[in-house]
């Protein structure tokens, strides 16, 4: 999924993503020019309230990619380099698969930051293009903290497309441009997101999942403690239950299955993490399963013998066939560098079906994933070849009877802190299971559609042109 290059040195100050308005008149010479204003005058402000130089830098949006010029690479080093991301929001925006691949390659940068600093990446900046009610905001959009009657009565209740088509709006429209602009550079100055490598554009997912509500996966960890460890292994990758298990240390600050839950979320499904441990039988409680499921296995835990003899029994009764194995293994660490050869041909040994499963990116994923960005790679393929598998074998691949969850909920910066779903009861039959995060446990209440149709469409655009939005 990774492209060759480095984002350029002159990457664009914000990014503006935006659904393209298809053509219903031949005579409309172009049907985003609005957008194409509003860009313009974006552009204009930031330049004015800032030192930068050279308007080739100061924002970025697809008009500005020139005839000939390789599209999906473009866009990729843009994604990778600007310091701000700014959807224009929109009930077409959401529907396009396009818009959501480009806030996903965004969103994972500030993911990865986050793993690293163990510190909270906020770059999005959000703008109504054209309102849309609360409850047609996908997940990973509901969480945004950002309250949109600070840039004026007439822009919450028209939006952008309204202002700067209405002459009566005219003074509504630049008080607000300019309030977004102001908006844009205060969060890039404050710190915002480091630059990352180019994501191919064409492999990644949407941030916006299929539209159909709250998805479900679990995240089971199967990986030992600090008070359980075999020989020659320290304790400082290690949490007092396997979900702290942190293999990246020190590069990450963060448990992996903490960062694999935000990735998810990230093109929307909602994570529930378990402990692969004797207690809660091998992790798996055979009732009502709720979603397809990613099993993170550190290599070392077949160094001890009763972990071996579990995980072979797992691998060789196969209850859960939609479970994609995913094996994280820092080659940076001297520890498992040393033992490296030795401990991947074991798990391959105790494992060959799980580890032989699956198309290439899931095989890949078996055979050692060595870092943050190589998770970001692969976790997506992974997901959705075992959402394709949940739904062909689960029992009930539908959503389950009970209380429907309630579903985030778009709020201003006073209701900060509260952007995560309050807990509630655990449903019945599950097993020892943890939030994301070093926290301690505890139950967690999960709702809406498990699963997925089957795998997204993972084709991509041509080179020369953006494709248009609704065809997707």
């Amino acid at each position: 999924m990774l492209i060759s290059g480095r984002p350029d040195d002159r990457a664009p100050y914000f990014f503006l993503s935006y659904a393209h308005t298809p053509r219903s008149d031949s005579a409309v010479p172009d049907p985003d020019m609005w957008v194409g204003q509003l860009y313009k005058d974006l552009c204009d402000h930031v330049l004015a309230l800032t030192d930068i130089g050279g308007d080739s830098t100061v924002g970025f949006m697809d008009r500005d990619i020139r005839s000939g010029e390789g599209w999906s690479e473009r866009l990729a080093d843009s994604l990778a380099g600007c310091r701000v991301f700014v959807p224009l929001f929109s009930p077409r925006y959401f529907a396009s698969a396009q818009c959501g691949k480009e806030w996903y390659a965004f969103a994972q940068r500030a993911i990865q930051q986050h793993a690293r600093s163990n510190r909270v990446i906020e770059a999005i900046v959000p703008a109504l293009w054209v309102p849309v009610p609360p409850t047609k905001l996908p997940g990973a959009v509901e969480r945004l903290q950002f309250n949109h009657m600070a840039l004026g009565d007439s822009y919450a209740t028209e939006g952008l497309y309204g202002l700067i088509k209405l002459s009566m709006f005219r003074s509504a429209y630049e008080v607000a441009v300019y309030e977004l602009a102001k908006r844009i550079v205060q969060v890039a100055e404050s710190g915002g997101v480091e630059p990352g490598p180019p994501l191919d554009y064409r492999r990644i997912p949407s941030a916006f999942g299929d539209r159909r509500g709250v998805r479900n996966l679990r995240i089971t960890v199967a990986a030992g403690t600090r008070d359980r460890l075999p020989a020659g292994r320290s304790a400082e990758f290690y949490g007092d239950t396997p979900t702290g298990w942190n293999p990246f240390h020190p590069a990450s600050a963060r448990p992996l299955a903490a960062v694999a839950a935000d990735l998810a979320r990230s093109f929307d499904y909602e994570s529930t993490l378990y402990s692969f441990d004797a207690e809660s039988e091998a992790g798996h409680p055979e009732s009502e399963p709720g979603g397809p499921e990613i099993m993170l296995v550190d290599r070392w835990a077949v160094a001890d013998p009763v972990w071996r003899e579990r995980l072979s029994r797992y691998d060789a009764q196969r209850r859960r066939p939609w479970t994609g194995v995913v094996v994280p293994w820092n080659r940076e660490d001297p520890e498992s560098r040393t033992k490296e050869g030795e401990l991947t041909a074991l798990l391959e040994e105790l494992m060959p079906n799980g580890t032989a499963q699956g198309p290439p990116a899931c095989r890949a994923a078996a055979h050692g994933v060595h870092s943050l960005e190589a998770l970001t790679e692969l976790l997506p393929e992974v997901v959705e070849w075992s959402a394709a598998q949940y739904v062909k074998h689960a029992p009930r691949a539908y959503p389950p009877e009970g209380p429907h969850r309630e579903r985030f909920r778009l709020r201003g910066p006073e209701a900060a802190g509260s952007a995560r779903p309050p807990d509630g009861p655990a449903p019945p039959g599950a097993g020892r299971r943890h939030r994301p995060g070093s926290g301690p446990p505890g139950p967690r209440s999960i709702g809406g559609r498990p699963g997925t149709d089957g795998p997204r469409r993972t084709g991509g655009p041509d080179d020369t042109d953006r494709p248009d939005d609704t065809e997707d």
